[in-house]
């Protein structure tokens, strides 16, 4: 054992470790540095792109995070690469397997694949597009970042989806034109129609006066249904984009108002206790 121990060239390993931890080092503030350098020439080059170009600000939004996800796949590639080969490995073997292997992803892991030719297709039919309002698979909120794989949606209570781009089937995009206000105002039988109507309206003309989100409206379309105790008014609005619920707060608030000003009630549950005397 001793002789074993004698033979071994420890000068030689240990100049090997260290020149493999120098390699090493070197390469990871490599890494560092052109990984910091590149997302700002490509951020960079997207903000010169939205202020040269007509392109909204959501589409270069999204062109930047897919460049930035591509741009860290291939350097980790790169990084893991020389890495390998500092350590005796065949680097051009690897980079051949590589191909290997992609070929192998494309016959059996279509998920992965088909995760990137719909992701492809989102991108370039142009589907939705970062801090839009969406409901994709079954799941409303805004998206934060389309990817080569998954599609990250950020829901109205701050949860955070990873959507794999395979799964949007189907996908409803709000954010593409003027959103609907709507409001359904209850009166009481015995109220005056006509006049509640008035007070509405005025209501409502006070309320787009005063709010520059509102690009239409709002108008009241007159009774929407006879319910059990109440009479239903129907308000409609169109608003700009992400403005129709702050837009049908504060028109709920002005008509309150309004009612109760003219007298006009709304109906609300009653309950009716009879006590039978002895």
């Amino acid at each position: 054992m001793n002789e074993w121990l004698q033979s071994i060239n420890w000068d030689s390993i240990l100049t090997n470790l260290l020149t493999g931890a120098i390699q090493l080092i070197i390469i990871l503030a490599v890494f560092f540095t052109v990984r910091a350098i590149g997302t700002r020439l490509i951020r960079n080059s997207f903000e010169r792109m939205s202020s040269q170009k007509n392109m909204s600000v959501g589409r270069v939004k999204t062109l930047e995070k897919l460049a930035l996800n591509i741009f860290s796949y291939i350097l980790i590639f790169i990084v893991l690469t020389f890495i390998v080969g500092i350590f005796g490995f065949n680097v051009t073997g690897l980079i051949a397997g590589a191909g290997i292997i992609g070929l192998a992803v494309g016959f059996g892991a279509q998920g992965l694949v088909s995760d990137i030719v719909t992701g492809f297709f989102i991108l370039l039919e142009k589907q939705l597009e970062v801090e839009e309002y969406v409901t994709v698979a079954g799941i409303d909120g805004i998206v934060e970042e389309v990817g080569l794989r998954t599609t990250k949606i950020r829901g109205f209570d701050g949860t955070v989806h990873f959507i794999p781009n395979r799964e949007i089937g189907s996908l409803s995009n709000h954010s593409r034109s003027n959103m609907r206000a709507l409001v359904d105002i209850s009166i009481a039988y015995d109220e005056n129609i006509d006049e509640a109507i008035a007070v509405i309206q005025n209501a409502c003309d006070t309320v787009a006066a005063n709010e520059s989100t509102i690009k239409e409206g709002p108008d009241v379309v007159g009774v929407q249904s006879l319910g059990d105790s109440d009479v239903v008014i129907r308000i409609i609005a169109k608003t700009e984009n992400m403005e129709q619920w702050a837009v049908e707060r504060k028109l709920r608030k002005a008509i309150k108002e309004s009612l109760d000003a003219n007298n006009i009630e709304i109906p609300f549950p009653h309950q009716v206790y009879i006590e039978k005397k002895q």
